[in-house]
């Protein structure tokens, strides 16, 4: 539905004018920042303030999935990679999603086969019910098509007809309510949001659906491929809603931490929940304008950029909708030009597993340049990831308090000599990243 999700909540057209008019003109929240902190401690463009160093969980805490029956592993190599919406019929399908480094089914078609998925040595999240799955998925983005409310439930989708009674009030809170009560005991419960949440509605309405419903949560904002997103109602929200995006801010990896910040934002602060990144990898807005097919050095940029700002899962949205391979398995039918670096940052993504599992240590690392970064401590190793937040890039210097001799850029087969714990490293374009293990330095106390 992501890719052919056009409206907010249907059957209204007043509903839908009265939200259109305050994206429009600004939304009652106060706006969110333009220049994003990342949760390494780095502010974008200019120096951080001083601040002690701080150890801090990843959301939810690294055994959060031990919570739940037959959940997801919390063995720290395991990182949640996942597709969206797939068909799995038999074991070719899941050699093939396997190989591209996917190791999660979130939502499936009916006729899938989840034992087989769990067999498999992978994970499922479907919207029924099963003894192998690991989880459950809720209703999706039912922010945009039921809108925030508590009205009657119809027991309709899009495409059925008006899902809220009296017609024209929103009920997306009842809906994600009564999925709840009805979703198996004690199982992960997942959720996936879109535009409402993120741009549409204020944060007390956002709130309605982000806490306390689901277990883990995503919104799918497509900031490379979308062809409405650039608008003041839209990606508008980065600059409180004052005018539409230009190109360049708005085609820009660095956006998709920006939704991962707004999810993490709208959190219960004492009670966060893991948020997943939602990432395209073709051409999920069909055949029109102001739309692409999504690169390669973008997948990468837009993933890194989600997992710097706190993602603890990817998911792939692997439907074309458009282009030349109209398909709904991207990975499996056409996936030629895109598997072979989606693979490629999928296994740099288990490699790095661990790292990215344990905690951030805030304020450990400062930055100047157009870079957003995250500071990882993991096994006594300080760990800098850093993407660009501006579509040319431009040289960064950064500072790790805890020292350092030397940092090590992963995978890149260079070395970056530290002098008083400062070094600095060019970013070629919007979408360059670079991640860096320090060598020779502490752990400042920790």
């Amino acid at each position: 539905m992501k890719g052919k999700t056009v409206g907010l909540w249907a059957g209204s057209a007043l509903a839908i004018a009265a939200i259109s008019l305050v994206a429009a003109v600004g939304s009652s929240r106060a706006p969110i920042p333009s220049v994003s902190t990342a949760p390494g401690g780095s502010l974008s463009r200019e120096t951080a303030p001083e601040t002690s160093p701080v150890l801090r969980d990843v959301d939810g805490g690294p055994d959060y999935y031990a919570k739940f029956t037959n959940s997801l592993p919390t063995d720290p190599s395991f990182f949640p990679i996942g597709v969206w919406l797939e068909s799995v019929l038999d074991k070719g399908n899941t050699a093939m999603d396997s190989a591209a480094g996917v190791n999660t089914y979130v939502e499936l078609t009916g006729n899938s086969d989840v034992q087989l998925i769990k067999d498999s040595g992978m994970y499922a999240l479907p919207t029924f019910q099963h003894q192998a799955a690991a989880g459950y998925v809720l209703s999706d983005e039912v922010d945009m098509w039921a809108g925030p409310g508590d009205a009657r439930w119809a027991g309709r989708y899009p495409g059925d007809g008006a899902p809220c009674f009296p017609e024209g009030t929103p009920c997306g809170y009842t809906i994600q309510k009564e999925r709840r009560a009805t979703a198996p005991q004690n199982v992960l419960l997942y959720s996936n949001y879109g535009k409402g949440v993120t741009f549409w509605e204020s944060d007390e309405e956002a709130h309605g659906f982000i806490r306390g419903i689901q277990d883990v949560v995503s919104a799918d904002n497509y900031w490379f491929t979308d062809p409405n997103i650039c608008g003041k109602g839209e990606g508008g929200a980065i600059v409180g809603y004052a005018r539409d995006l230009t190109r360049e801010e708005c085609r820009l990896a660095a956006n998709y931490g920006w939704t991962i910040d707004r999810l993490r934002k709208l959190q219960e602060p004492s009670a966060a929940i893991p948020v997943w990144a939602f990432v395209e990898n073709g051409h999920p807005s069909g055949d029109v304008p102001n739309t692409a097919t999504i690169t390669g050095p973008e997948l990468r940029a837009a993933v890194w950029s989600s997992l710097i700002h706190g993602a603890r899962g990817i998911i792939y949205f692997n439907h074309n909708f458009g282009g030349p391979c109209v398909t709904q398995h991207v990975i499996r039918d056409c996936g030629k030009d895109i598997v072979p670096t989606l693979a490629k940052v999928n296994k740099q993504i288990k490699d790095l597993a661990p790292v990215l599992n344990a905690p951030f240590l805030d304020g450990a690392t400062t930055a100047t340049g157009p870079v957003d970064l995250a500071t990882k401590l993991h096994n006594g190793h300080v760990y800098v990831f850093a993407g660009a937040n501006k579509s040319t890039g431009g040289p960064a210097t950064f500072t790790v308090r805890c020292g350092g001799s030397t940092a090590v850029v992963i995978d890149e087969n260079r070395t970056i000599p530290m002098v008083e714990g400062t070094f600095t490293d060019n970013f070629a374009d919007g979408n360059a990243v670079h991640l860096y293990k320090i060598e020779g330095g502490g752990s400042c106390g920790f």
